[in-house]
């Protein structure tokens, strides 16, 4: 993996959880948070509470001194450039195809609003198929209704 663009603790907390021999399903073990939220962490994409990030810490080896980055408000979002990345690219690519058509399906369903990224979960399942594995992939957000005022 390119380090290329991802924050410097980011690089610290992966290169760390290669050495350990750790997956973030461990993660998901240890602190009993989502294996994709404790990858949001790790991306600096989601916030890590004192206990988390120490226990990310302590498990990686890592000095507790990057308490305060890991607890810290990330900023968020890719950026304003179309991502290189081919994993990446794909679910921009689906974004580009079937967004206004979800977008549409949700607003027949629920009316006008959007759908909460941060009353959100998400969930990564492997469903094996013999003419080859499938990625499933859940979101799971809360609907806000736009308000009148």
């Amino acid at each position: 993996m390119s380090n290329v663009g991802i924050p410097e603790i980011t690089a610290k907390l992966l290169a760390a959880k290669k050495i350990k021999g750790l997956s973030f399903a461990d993660f998901e073990t240890m602190l009993g948070l989502d294996e994709v939220c404790v990858a949001a962490i790790f991306y600096r994409q989601g916030t890590a509470s004192e206990d988390e990030a120490i226990k990310i810490l302590q498990a990686l080896g890592l000095s507790l001194d990057l308490v305060s980055e890991l607890t810290a408000c990330p900023v968020k979002g890719l950026g304003p450039i179309v991502p290189t990345d081919p994993l990446i690219y794909r679910f921009y690519e689906i974004m580009q195809v079937y967004g206004m058509p979800l977008k549409d399906v949700i607003q027949e369903k629920f009316g006008d609003g959007i759908m909460s990224a941060i009353d959100f979960t998400l969930d990564v399942d492997k469903v094996e198929d013999p003419k080859g594995d499938r990625v499933k992939i859940t979101m799971n957000g809360k609907f806000l209704p736009y308000k009148k005022w």
